[in-house]
This record gives C-alpha cells, structure tokens and sequence, in this order.
C-alpha cells in the first residue's frame, strides 16, 4: 500500500449555468460541504468550485481536480433529463473505471421519497487516484444519497491510493475489512 497524505482534499463541483451566472443561489455546493463537514472526522481541506453546464467545460474541470491531486470530488447538478445536462457523459470522459452500484443505490434511496428519482444519472467513478461522485443538486436529496453510498467511500479511496478518511459511525460507519 502506498504513503497516504494526512489530509484529504475534496472537491465540491457544482454544475449549473444559472449558479454560475449569479442569477440562483448555489444551494448544492454548500449543502454538500455541511455534509461531509458533519460526517468526516480526519482532516480534510474542502474546496468548493462553481461552472456553467456544457460538457467540455465540466471534463475540463475534472480533469484539472484529479491532476491537482484531489481525492474525493462532488459533482452536484446536471444529471437529470434536460439537454443542458451533460454532467454524466462529461465525468464518463475523464473516467478509468466506473462503480455503478453508487448510482444504483443513490437511485434506490431516492426512490422512497420521490418518485421522478428514475430520472437521475448518478453515477460514481475514478481518475486515477481520485474518486468522482454526481449527486443531486437539492441539499436533502443529497443527504439521502450521500447517506446510502458513504460507508463504502473510505475504503474505496484506500484502494484508490488516496488519503485516508474517517467517518463519525454516530453519523456513517465507514466499512473496511479487518486491518485495513
């Protein structure tokens, strides 16, 4: 296993045209940061990051994040049905590896509360050391799904070579086999 860093480095990505513009309010980013800011107990450095919907700029940004050496990146709007939301194809763009039980059990929890939940394209995967995970946008749709997909990010970021997070277990129990 290789050294890990100390510190995690997390991305918040929030995905949407009129945030970006300054006409709506980001409610997503910072509903994310709360999140984990509750739930991870080892240090972690957030940055939280705004861009207009389209592609080619969200690729270009992911990219950026996973070479500057984030860890974990948040992808939040841009995932539904609407042609503006290209989110998922642009993360499929920089992915190495796709982990689609994330999206399948986000969608399965989103499910008991909202039936349009179909509609999402979550999704989760890696770029190298970094691991990539779209979430809705709403910061109670993103509690659900965070709470259904966190207890596995831990350990995946191990395996990924990436830095090492704890979890509060009041909040998520993180699992790792024994020794690891």
């Amino acid at each position: 296993m290789t050294h890990q860093r100390q510190i995690a480095r997390i991305a918040i990505l929030t995905v949407s045209d009129r945030a970006a513009s300054g006409e709506y309010e980001d409610k997503g980013g910072p509903g994310a940061e709360a999140w984990l800011r509750d739930t991870i107990t080892s240090p972690m450095e957030i940055a939280r990051h705004i861009i207009p919907d389209g592609r080619e700029i969200v690729a270009a940004k992911l990219r950026e994040l996973a070479e500057n050496g984030a860890d974990l990146v948040l992808v939040t709007g841009g995932t539904g049905p609407a042609p503006r939301d290209q989110t998922p194809e642009a993360v499929f763009d920089v992915a190495e590896r796709e982990y689609p039980g994330f999206g399948e059990e986000m969608r399965r929890a989103s499910l008991r509360e909202v039936p349009t939940a179909i509609l999402s394209r979550q999704t989760a995967v890696s770029r190298d050391a970094t691991l990539i995970i779209t979430i809705p946008g709403k910061p109670s749709a993103i509690a659900t799904c965070l709470n259904a997909v966190f207890a596995a990010v831990p350990y995946c970021l191990d395996l990924l070579g990436a830095a090492r997070i704890e979890t509060d277990p009041a909040r998520i129990e993180a699992f790792r086999p024994k020794g690891a």
